[in-house]
C-alpha cells in the first residue's frame, strides 16, 4: 500500500498546492509540546492522535528562533535537510537515524548493547487540501535481557502436528518482526506512511499504516501506539462546535501461520478492527469522549472471509450488543475525559470494559503540568493505571485485543497496577528527561494475550523501571538529539538478569519505542 501511495505522490508533485494537513508525530516529545499549550488556545481536540497541523499547528510554537549565520547551521538546527518549495507544492526530505551503543553492567558477558537504525522521511503538501508522509527504517539491534526475552516470546507462531506451536522471529513493538542478527541480536525493517485529504474544513479523510493513540496520558488503556502499524482508513468529522467524531477501520493480523498455503509462506490469520469515537467539547477546557472498538472475526486457520456487515456500522453499542456471543466481534467500550484546569495544568482519565464483562475493567487517572515556578519548558506528569487480569483477552483467543501478537492498548497487557512519574526540562537545546514506572502485577503473564489456547505460567511480583536521559536537541522539527541515558530495572522473582545500562547515541525521534515494561 505504501508503494502505491508513494507512486501516486510522485505523479502529483508538479500539480500541487500548499496544504499543511500533515499529522504531528506521535513521539512523546511532540505530544508533550501539544499539551504544553504554547498557542493562544489550549488543546481540546478530543485526544485521538495523531492530530493534523491544520487542527493544531504546533510547528510555529516549537520553532527555533536562534540566529544562524551559515547555510549549514541553518539547515542543521532550524530546517529540513532538503526543502523543495514552489508556488504549488512543498516537499521535505530528511534522513532518520538511531545510532546508539551501550553496556548493561548487570550483564557479566562481553556483549555490548547497540541500535543501528537508518532511514528516510519524506513529507509533502499537495493540492489545496492534500498532504502525505512516508518513512522507511532499516534496523539492527541488541537489547537488554528483559527486552530480548519479551520480544522473542511474542514472535510468529507455527502450528506443529501435535497441536503445539513453534515460536520464531521476534517482534519489536513500534517496528516489525525480525530476523536473527549475530546470534543474540535482531535485524528488522519497517515502513509507515499516510495521506490526508480535507474536502471541507470540518471533514478530514486519511489512510495509510501509521500508528494511532487515544488519550492524554503516557499510556492508553483504549488504543495506543505500542503495537505494529497496520493498514487503515480514518474519517475525522467536526460535526459542530460541540461535537466531533472519528471513524477508524483497520486490518489486523495474528502472527499465527495458517497450516496450509499455495504460496511460498503460509499466510497469517486476519481480523478486522473498528473504532467509533465521539467527543463532546463542553467548552474550551473540557472534553468527554465515548470510545468503542471491536475485534472482528475474519476466518480461522483454514478459511478467510469478510467481516460481518456491522463491521462498518458507525453507531456505538449496536454491533457489540447485537452480535454478543455470536463469535463475530469482541467489543471494548470506554470513556476518555480531559480537563484543562488552568493554563498549564491538565487532569485526565480513562475507563474501559471488555465485552460488557464487569470482571474485565481498566481505569487510568493522570495529571500533567508545565512551567512550574515560572520555569519555561519544565513538565511534570503523574499517572496511575489499573488493568484487570484478562482484560484484553476473549473466549475466542483469535479475537484478543492485539495486533501482530502485541497488546493494542497498554504496553504491559493485562493484570497489573502501574504508577508512572515523568518529568522533563529543556533550556537552549539542552534537556533532561526522567521516566519512572512501578508495577504491581497479579496473576500476570507477558504472553497471555497470544492467540493460542495454552495454560500460561502466571506470577505476581513488582517491577521497578527508571530511565534518565540527558541530551542536546539539535533540530526540533525532526527531534534530532544527541543523548546519553541510564536505564535501571529490577523485577522480583525473575530468572532474567537485571538492568543497569548506559547508552550513548544520536537519534531522530518520530516514533515511540516503549521499553518501560
Amino acid at each position: 500500500m505504501i508503494n502505491r501511495i508513494t507512486l501516486f505522490v510522485c505523479f502529483l508533485v508538479s500539480y500541487s498546492i500548499n496544504a499543511q494537513q500533515n499529522f504531528i508525530s506521535l513521539h512523546s516529545f511532540y505530544k508533550d509540546q501539544v499539551f504544553a499549550n504554547k498557542l493562544e488556545k489550549s488543546y481540546n481536540g478530543g485526544s485521538f492522535f495523531p492530530v493534523s497541523e491544520a487542527d493544531y499547528n504546533l510547528i510555529p510554537a516549537i520553532r527555533d528562533s536562534s540566529k544562524q549565520y551559515y547555510t549549514l547551521t541553518q539547515i542543521l538546527f532550524k530546517k529540513h535537510l532538503i526543502e523543495l518549495k514552489g508556488e504549488d507544492f512543498f516537499l521535505t526530505i530528511d534522513p532518520v537515524l538511531n545510532i546508539a551503543y551501550g553496556k548493561n553492567f548487570s550483564d557479566t558477558s562481553d556483549n555490548r548493547l547497540f541500535q543501528n537504525t537508518r532511514g528516510l522521511h519524506v513529507e509533502g503538501d499537495l493540492f489545496k487540501n492534500f498532504s502525505f508522509s512516508t518513512t522507511v527504517y532499516e534496523n539492527q539491534a541488541r537489547f537488554n535481557a528483559y527486552e530480548t526475552a519479551y520480544y522473542s516470546s511474542v514472535g510468529e507462531l507455527y502450528p506443529r502436528p501435535d497441536s503445539t506451536y513453534l515460536t520464531q522471529n521476534a517482534v519489536i513493538p513500534g517496528s516489525a518482526r525480525t530476523k536473527p542478527f549475530k546470534g543474540d541480536g535482531f535485524d528488522y525493517a519497517s515502513a509507515v506512511g499516510y495521506f490526508t485529504y480535507t474536502p471541507f474544513k470540518t471533514l478530514r479523510i486519511s489512510a495509510g499504516n501509521n500508528q494511532q493513540f487515544v488519550g492524554d496520558g503516557h499510556r492508553s488503556i483504549l488504543l495506543s501506539d505500542n503495537s505494529i502499524s497496520a493498514p487503515y482508513f480514518r474519517i475525522d468529522w467536526r460535526i459542530s462546535s460541540k461535537f466531533s467524531a472519528t471513524y477508524l477501520r483497520v486490518k489486523h493480523l495474528n502472527l499465527l501461520r495458517k497450516p496450509t498455503s499455495s504460496s511460498a509462506e503460509s499466510y497469517y490469520e486476519q481480523k478486522g478492527y473498528s473504532v467509533n469515537y465521539f467527543t463532546y467539547h463542553a467548552n474550551d477546557k473540557i472534553s468527554v469522549s465515548l470510545f468503542e472498538s471491536g475485534n472482528w472475526n475474519r476466518g480461522d486457520s483454514i478459511s478467510s472471509r469478510s467481516a460481518h456487515p456491522l463491521y462498518y456500522n458507525p453507531v456505538p453499542f449496536v454491533s457489540g450488543i447485537a452480535l454478543k456471543n455470536n463469535n463475530e466481534v469482541v467489543s471494548l467500550i470506554g470513556l476518555n475525559l480531559s480537563y484543562q484546569i488552568a493554563e498549564k495544568h491538565r487532569l485526565y482519565c480513562q475507563f474501559a470494559i471488555n465485552d460488557f464483562d464487569r470482571n474485565k475493567l481498566a481505569a487510568q487517572f493522570g495529571y500533567r503540568g508545565y512551567n512550574y515556578f515560572g520555569i519555561r519548558d519544565f513538565m511534570f506528569q503523574f499517572e496511575y493505571n489499573y488493568v484487570a487480569e484478562g482484560m484484553y483477552e476473549a473466549k475466542n483467543r483469535r479475537l484478543n485485543n492485539t495486533q501482530y501478537n502485541l497488546p493494542l492498548a497498554h504496553t504491559k497487557g493485562s493484570g497489573f497496577q502501574e504508577f508512572i512519574v515523568r518529568s522533563n526540562y529543556e533550556i537552549k537545546r539542552l534537556y533532561i528527561d526522567l521516566s519512572i514506572a512501578y508495577y504491581i502485577t497479579q496473576n500476570y503473564s507477558s504472553v497471555a494475550h497470544l492467540p493460542i489456547y495454552e495454560d500460561f505460567n502466571r506470577n505476581s511480583n513488582a517491577i521497578f523501571y527508571e530511565n534518565l536521559e540527558l541530551g542536546y536537541r539539535i533540530n526540533r522539527k525532526m527531534n534530532l538529539t544527541i543523548f546519553g541515558s541510564w536505564t535501571y530495572r529490577t523485577e522480583e522473582n525473575s530468572p532474567i538478569q537485571g538492568t543497569n545500562a548506559i547508552n550513548l547515541g544520536i537519534r531522530t525521534g518520530l516514533i515511540n519505542h516503549y521499553k518501560d515494561f
